[in-house]
């Protein structure tokens, strides 16, 4: 079985590297790597395939940058072209980017069956580009890759199979466990910031609802006005979010900030090894808030919902929302030593679920019922 293992963005190459270890280590399924080029540069792609150790990809789509109607369709129909000579039996998506949604749909057109890993996931809010993405994808794929129960009941309630339902655990966190310690010792980050561990927190921001309202990201930077006043702020700057606070008039306000420091967006080890040492992290990333779970640092969710409830159940993780009083008030309580707790790492969150995803296919292939679409008909081989 030929599976082509789709990734775009920096979170889907977190995602992937453990699962192509797994992919490969089985005989009988060759992985091949495409990578879109939803995340082109070297600080959004490039170093992340050297911090995660994986060869370069098979293919690069080399998309680039556009809308989310463009840039979608620039995968299809360079996805669809990819698959007129590749002899694909299986499509693997991962997350919920624009990538994975226009890979399963392209696979799904074609007739070729699609497996979703990180299925199930659900904010409940349609206003979010990465709920559509991910309903659309969970609707189109044959097998489904859930990191959590509430996941596994969200797709049951959605009139999904459950034998296409398969509960294995987060294979960001395989990553994560895997590499973290390397990350620590690697980091140069709390040295070249001159920061001591638990003196700062971090920030990222990057989804559209915070980064493209200028009311809403102006709200944002005034809580972080706040409370870099008392503790620093380092902030990886996504070029999204750059571009927004220019545009908006912001980065002057955002530059003045003396407890701010804004960096360029970070390798993945180099992210790491500083989400670590952080007193807490303000984050608008769903990856983040799973990393801050394991790595058990408090994390401030400035969204008013998250896709990953384990997080907030179990983990480090809390939703305040962007209004100015609630983030800076969270933000005070942690500082003065209130509002943690001890995390507990959600079920299966064990650094083993890429080889949970993997006996799975593995099992696939060796049934006569192999690698089917959605609606159970057809079968397709290389």
């Amino acid at each position: 079985m030929r599976t082509a293992l789709v990734a775009g963005a920096r979170p889907n190459f977190v995602k992937i590297a453990p699962l192509l270890t797994a992919l490969r280590a089985l005989p009988g399924i060759e992985p091949l790597v495409v990578h879109t080029g939803q995340h082109y540069d070297e600080s959004m792609s490039g170093s992340f395939f050297r911090d995660l150790e994986m060869t370069p990809p098979d293919v690069n789509l080399e998309v680039g940058s556009a809308s989310h109607a463009v840039q979608t369709a620039r995968i299809m129909e360079r996805f669809d072209a990819f698959l007129d000579d590749a002899r694909v039996d299986l499509v693997t998506v991962v997350g919920d980017v624009n990538s994975t949604v226009a890979c399963a749909l392209t696979a799904a057109k074609r007739h070729i069956p699609a497996a979703h890993v990180e299925a199930g996931l659900r904010s409940f809010d349609r206003r979010m580009p990465e709920e559509i993405n991910r309903i659309v994808t969970d609707a189109l794929s044959s097998y489904l890759f859930t990191p959590s129960r509430d996941a596994d009941e969200n797709l049951v309630r959605e009139g999904r199979p459950r034998e296409s339902i398969h509960f294995v655990g987060n294979v960001m966190v395989d990553s994560l466990l895997r590499f973290r310690g390397r990350a620590r010792a690697r980091s140069r980050a709390l040295e070249a910031l001159s920061l001591a561990p638990r003196s700062f927190a971090l920030l990222t921001l990057h989804r559209p609802e915070n980064v493209d309202d200028p009311e809403v990201l102006g709200r944002i930077l005034a809580a972080v006005g706040e409370i870099q006043k008392d503790v620093r702020v380092v902030y990886p700057v996504h070029p999204r979010a750059r571009r927004m606070m220019e545009a908006a008039g912001l980065a002057s306000r955002a530059a003045a900030m003396r407890g701010l420091v804004m960096t360029e967006p970070m390798g993945y080890l180099e992210f790491v090894g500083l989400e670590s040492e952080a007193l807490f992290v303000l984050t608008d990333s769903g990856g983040v808030q799973e990393e801050t779970t394991i790595l058990g640092v408090p994390c401030l969710t400035v969204r008013e919902n998250t896709e990953r409830p384990v997080t907030v159940r179990e983990g480090t993780n809390r939703i305040v929302g962007t209004d100015v009083a609630a983030v800076v008030g969270a933000a005070r309580e942690i500082m003065s030593g209130g509002a943690t707790r001890e995390p507990r790492a959600p079920e299966l969150w064990d650094g083993k679920a890429a080889e949970r995803i993997a006996a799975v296919l593995a099992g696939a292939v060796g049934s006569t019922n192999a690698i089917r679409p959605a609606d159970g008909e057809g079968v397709r081989r290389a």
